[in-house]
């Protein structure tokens, strides 16, 4: 895959503002995940944190994007104790540019939200691999692996 990954800026928790470009040559990990404080939300993001020391090692940074406020972020972040940075993609122009921002199912109802996804950016800024539809048992650990074998 030789897809260079669009580049952005979000305001992330902790004040300051992210650009993707500005984090070369640093392995980036952007993992997008539907809603804050959702169970599937929360453990993915759990599993993250967890593994923050490990990423950080590596030489990778790890941001999660979501669709919610950085007020949203803030509140979940300190009630589950995350240290994983979040970024906030009201707009959704970032979850649209990695084509996330899909038209989902759910008790009969269809409606627009974000498909689970991890992008894994390597440090030429090219996507090194990606994961769609992501379930989350193992998915952090698995992420992981991908950055070791960069």
């Amino acid at each position: 895959m030789t897809d260079t990954a669009p580049d952005f800026t979000l305001p992330c928790t902790g004040g300051d503002d992210v650009t993707l470009t500005a984090l070369r040559p640093a392995p980036v990990v952007l993992f997008f995940y539907p809603r804050d404080d959702t169970s599937g939300c929360t453990l993915e993001n759990q599993d993250f944190t967890r593994l923050l020391p490990e990423f950080e090692a590596a030489g990778a940074k790890v941001f999660g994007i979501s669709k919610d406020s950085l007020a949203s972020h803030d509140k979940f972040m300190a009630k589950k104790e995350l240290t994983v940075p979040l970024l906030s993609d009201e707009g959704s122009e970032v979850c649209e540019a990695y084509g996330v921002f899909k038209e989902k199912k759910m008790y009969g109802k269809t409606f627009m939200g974000i498909e689970r996804s991890t992008f894994l950016v390597g440090p030429d800024g090219q996507i090194a691999q990606e994961w769609r539809k992501v379930k989350v048992p193992g998915h952090a650990d698995e992420v992981l692996e991908a950055v070791r074998a960069l």
